[in-house]
């Protein structure tokens, strides 16, 4: 090894940390008049006023807002909720609302199984009786979270005492077209005033803490759809009832390796248990907490505790070490707590009281297995797998204690990850850079790679005999190892690596043209050539992987349920937690039964669908349908557009015949789409890709007329195409202002009917159209939606990839700008601190030299968006809130709602309508299995748990207003259900309304006729966040194609960590979307 004394000639490499910022709404010109103020949009004929959509109709002319049904019977003529199965929808009968009765106070998703829907409980989801809820916890548990700004005080808005934008009409009445006319709207928005008449409060005053917020509580457990059993990864653990103590635990010298500090604990407990600590068996968090079952012998002592290193030092010995180690009493956990609010007596959660027992219950696996957050892993629990690019994955099992309604429950899952193999230095790299590393010199780029995959990898030597210490590289030089040297006197005297090595250790190192490794701190960096390294074995790896390696990664993780539900039963016999040292110390027993919990499979809705098609209504069955026989409700308009082709293996004449192919199945599925481009297909390299697209956009928009755009880019693409999708993206959607449709290789030459109609769905929604739309959201019969204007929200943070420290993160929130059909929704993006998980934009305020104080932000902006659409102003807000884990909750939902309540005053000073947040999450380990496998009659055809599956007891939260919901047909593997959180409801939703509102909603998903995982605001702004990340940092090749993979799934790929950002670090913005692209959904 070469110590190097000066700090000069490190190899820094070219991460970028590029960022961006939403521009801020535009100040004005928002003014319209009656007769025609704004532009129609070229080409399409889609109007932001215009809610159906139509072909060729301006702002200014009379507006209707049906969603586009067309000729034959309107569906106001079905049963409430939805016919049943196999009924067609005009033979139903509307079952309400009765006797004047408000749509709200009706059961929303159809009658029960079996019951005549004139005999149902108008349960409808609308306002229960009582005052508005606004009970949950008392208090945060937010410790250790950041603090970065101030918070408010949030309360709950006064409820609008207006009525319904229109009456209900009586059944026989209800039409599509006798909806009224939206007020012709006369000035800005800010200077309007709410027309009902509602109050509210104005904002609150900043609070000091969370304290003030309480999340509110379950309203009731949902009665909508057929009831049967599930069973869930969850098992019941008994409340121990011990007299737990806490005490500080101070290691001196300290050490920031958690691995050191168990070995020394780990001596001291072998060493004194039997005498000092009085026989009890304690539990380590592994840094300064430790916990035992009753109190120890003392109130503080100290010990000295000798520890022998791991690695061997000269001569075969192993160096000693001593450390100091104070043990002090510092407080008692109270299980008495627990145990009321596990039984909804308290509304807070002992946080402390959960922290003990899930250090009791990991104590021993992180002993026996490599721990990886909540997760164990183990070579040896199943065979490993390659995943290429010497990577591995180690098979494990996830383990979490987490309060519900049925007790105490120890949540279990199998995971699988990606590990380093442990293979000398110049292999891995041979690996990573997919060729042999002696065959020519490396390149910058390749530089940078080897960086980013090594930087932080634990290595061992092997050219000291017996003596295999280890390091942790931090980097590596900047010239090769010939060119090293390092200085060995005061005079400064130079000698190179490559001799130093062999006058010392006899070695003689042989690829003396690779860079060395840096390891230990950057100002006295050591350097070792790559060869005498080799990968400590046990190192998760937590960079980017390539779309091989995920692959690879998802295949092996993917399982049926039924092997799913058996392996994660064999983990909990191989834990054999009653054996379990520690959980018999401190009392815990767990139950080796998995769950049984109470279920309810919601019906779908029924959907709408152009009656010019001989189907204009459908049933969707087990989560799916298809195009045959319907028409887009609203079909869009693409009257010019342009096709380049990128790929080199699809001849011109295929090129023409697959655009003729795709603009016939557009038009088929309801479009207007002319047939003849505007210029023939034009071939392109990939590398010219900005000075193409350039220079076709141009010479098509001079050979159209004045005023006419170009509403549709058609581009082929190479199966594997790096970097080119990206690129492609940002010039079209950013500089030319058009929206593309990018068709891969594969598809071209197959030139399937399914793919054609799939692709059909994307293009019509991106050029304005809509694809189906709700029947009862025609018919004004979602409760809490239809009554009054309504928008939704979905909002999304994306962050870099793993490693990635110096990109920024990528915030979205879309809207939908179609009430009262909600399917339509623009979005916004901007940049923000990397890591950064609050929202910064939703509300921005600045000075601005001539207008003095001016307010914006993405709330504003969208809120604004929708009346220019609709022309009402929305006066009830619902936020889905994606990806925020528990410990967020608190900081977000009070920094976040406190912008949104900002955002609605900044339009007018009395202007606050009621909002209900709710966090979405995936990212959890709870899984549902049929209660019979076997059973054809309770899974899909993947062996899922049937779409619709809501579960609201045993394993929600023991309080708060929580649910579990698959609301999609598996394909491969196990389903993961979504869990939704409400943390703030001013408009007091039922179960039944927010579940199947929900669930519904997840039929709109504008990609495919699916039901989706997520709903789908939510969805749309996971796309638009990592869509606006290739305006930024374009993919490159070496990361597989993000375009031939799915866009959900690569996004995934970068973490939820969220530590430590500097919220106030500059980031450069986003460049700004063209106006033509942001009205529409281009990010589908």
């Amino acid at each position: 090894m070469v110590r190097k004394k000066r700090t000069d000639g490190q190899f820094e490499g070219g991460e970028g940390s590029g960022s961006r910022e939403a521009a801020p709404a535009s100040a004005g010109g928002y003014q319209q008049g009656r007769g025609g103020g704004g532009q129609q949009q070229g080409g399409r004929g889609y109007g932001p006023h215009s809610q159906q959509g139509g072909r060729g109709r301006g702002y200014g002319q009379p507006q209707q807002q049906h969603g586009g049904a067309r000729g034959g019977q309107p569906p106001q003529q079905q049963q409430y909720g939805g016919p049943r199965r196999g009924q067609p929808p005009q033979q139903q009968q509307y079952s309400g609302p009765r006797g004047g009765q408000p749509p709200q106070q009706q059961q929303y998703g159809g009658p029960r199984e079996g019951q005549p829907p004139q005999q149902q409980h108008q349960q409808y989801g609308g306002p229960r009786g009582g005052p508005p809820r606004g009970g949950g916890r008392g208090g945060a548990s937010s410790a250790g979270l950041p603090q970065r700004q101030s918070v408010p005080d949030l309360h709950q808005a006064n409820l609008p005492t207006h009525q319904a934008v229109s009456s209900q009409p009586t059944p026989s009445e209800v039409s599509l077209t006798q909806m009224p006319d939206p007020p012709a709207p006369v000035q800005e928005f800010e200077q309007l005033s709410i027309e009902q008449g509602a109050s509210s409060q104005a904002i609150q005053p900043i609070a000091s803490s969370s304290k003030a917020c309480k999340f509110p509580p379950r309203p009731g457990k949902g009665q909508v759809g057929k009831r049967i059993m599930v069973k869930a990864n969850h098992f019941f653990a008994e409340l121990p009832d011990k007299d737990l103590h806490q005490y500080d635990v101070t290691i001196t010298p300290e050490v920031t390796s958690r691995a050191v500090n168990r070995a020394v604990m780990k001596q001291l407990v072998d060493l004194y248990k039997e005498t000092h600590l009085g026989r009890r068996l304690p539990a380590y968090d592994g840094r300064k907490s430790l916990y035992t079952a009753g109190p120890l012998p003392f109130v503080s002592k100290e010990f000295r505790i000798l520890l022998q290193d791991e690695e061997e030092g000269a001569g075969g010995q192993r160096r000693e070490r001593e450390f100091k180690v104070v043990i002090k009493l510092a407080a008692r956990a109270d299980l008495h707590h627990l145990g009321l609010f596990l039984q909804g007596k308290q509304a807070d959660a002992p946080q402390e009281a959960l922290h003990v027992l899930d250090i009791v219950l990991r104590e021993l696996p992180t002993s026996k297995y490599t721990p990886v957050g909540r997760s164990f892993y183990s070579p040896h629990i199943r065979t490993k797998q390659s995943l290429g690019d010497g990577l591995e994955s180690w098979r494990g099992f996830y383990q979490s204690i987490r309060p519900t309604q049925m007790g105490l429950s120890l949540n279990i899952d199998v995971s699988s990850t990606a590990f380093i193999e442990a293979l000398p230095v110049t292999e891995f790299v041979c690996w990573l850079l997919g060729r042999d590393i002696r065959s020519r010199p490396l390149s910058d780029a390749d530089r940078v790679k080897i960086k980013k995959a090594l930087r932080g990898v634990k290595v061992e030597v092997n050219h000291r005999g017996n003596m295999r210490r280890k390091y942790r590289i931090s980097g590596l030089t900047a010239v090769a190892t010939r060119e090293l040297t390092f200085p060995v006197d005061e005079r400064n005297t130079q000698k190179s690596v490559v001799e130093y090595f062999y006058e010392t250790y006899g070695f003689l190192i042989q690829h003396t043209q690779l860079p060395c490794l840096q390891v230990g701190n950057s100002n006295r960096p050591n350097y070792l050539p790559m060869e005498v390294c080799k990968i400590v074995e046990g190192q998760r790896y937590s960079k980017r992987l390539n779309e091989r390696q995920i692959t690879a990664l998802l295949n092996v993780t993917c399982q049926r349920p039924q092997e799913r539900e058996k392996d994660i039963l064999n983990t909990v016999g191989l834990n054999d937690y009653d054996k379990d040292p520690y959980a018999k110390e401190f009392g815990i027993k767990i139950s080796a039964s998995i769950a049984s919990v109470e279920a309810r499979i919601l019906p779908a809705p029924w959907l709408k669908y152009h009656d010019s098609g001989k189907e204009g209504a459908c049933l969707p069955k087990v989560g799916q349908w298809n195009m045959m026989n319907k028409k887009m409700i609203d079909g869009g308009t693409v009257s010019n557009w342009i096709c380049v082709n990128f790929s080199r293996q699809v001849p011109d004449d295929l090129a023409r015949a697959f655009c003729q192919g795709l603009a016939q199945m557009c038009h088929t599925s309801g479009m207007a789409f002319n047939p003849e481009p505007v210029l023939p297909p034009v071939n392109a390299r990939p590398e010219q890709v900005e000075k193409v697209l350039k220079t076709q956009y141009n010479d098509a928009m001079a050979k159209l007329s004045k005023g006419k755009e170009i509403d549709l880019l058609i581009v082929i693409l190479p199966d594997n195409n790096g970097s080119l999708y990206g690129d492609l993206k940002r010039i079209c959607e950013t500089e030319l202002g058009i929206v593309s449709q990018c068709c891969l290789t594969k598809h071209v030459f197959k030139m399937s009917k399914q793919y054609m109609a799939n692709v059909a769905l994307k293009i019509n929604v991106k050029v304005g159209g809509r694809n189906t739309v709700l029947v009862d959201a025609l018919s004004r019969r979602i409760p809490l939606v239809s009554d009054r204007p309504t928008i939704i929200f979905g909002a999304d943070v994306t962050h870099p990839h793993p490693g990635e420290d110096s990109s920024p993160s990528i915030a979205a929130v879309v809207a939908s700008q179609d009430w009262p059909q909600i399917t339509k929704y623009v979005g916004l993006v901007c940049a923000q601190a990397n890591r950064q998980e609050l929202i910064q934009d939703l509300f921005k305020e600045w000075k601005d030299p001539q207008k003095g104080v001016v307010t914006g932000g993405m709330i504003k902006e969208l809120l604004l968006a929708f009346y220019k659409s609709t022309g009402h102003k929305p006066l009830r807000i619902i936020f889905y809130r994606d990806g925020v884990s528990e410990g967020q909750f608190y900081q977000v939902l009070l920094y976040e709602l406190d912008a949104i309540r900002k955002a609605c005053a900044s339009l007018e000073a009395e202007y606050q309508p009621t909002v209900t947040f709710v966090v979405v999450q995936k990212r959890h380990h709870t899984r549902l299995f049929a209660h019979d496998h076997k059973d054809v009659r309770s899974v899909d055809r993947s062996g899922n748990i049937l779409p619709g599956t809501v579960v609201d007891s045993s394993i929600c939260h023991p309080t708060e207003f929580d649910f579990y919901l698959c609301s999609h047909a598996g394909i491969k593997g196990t389903s993961r259900p979504a869990h939704y959180h409400v943390l703030w409801d001013e408009n007091n939703f039922s179960a039944d309304g927010l579940q199947s509102l929900t669930n519904n909603l997840c039929y709109t998903y504008a990609r495919c006729t699916r039901s989706v995982s997520i709903v789908p605001p939510a969805y749309y702004a996971h796309l638009a966040a990592f869509r606006a990340r290739f305006y930024m940092e374009p993919e490159t090749s070496d990361s597989g194609s993000m375009a031939s993979g799915s866009m959900a799934r690569g996004g995934g790929m970068g973490g939820r960590n969220t530590r430590g950002p500097n919220v106030n670090a500059a980031v450069r913005p986003l460049p700004p979307l063209k106006d033509n692209v942001k009205r529409v959904m281009f990010y589908c």
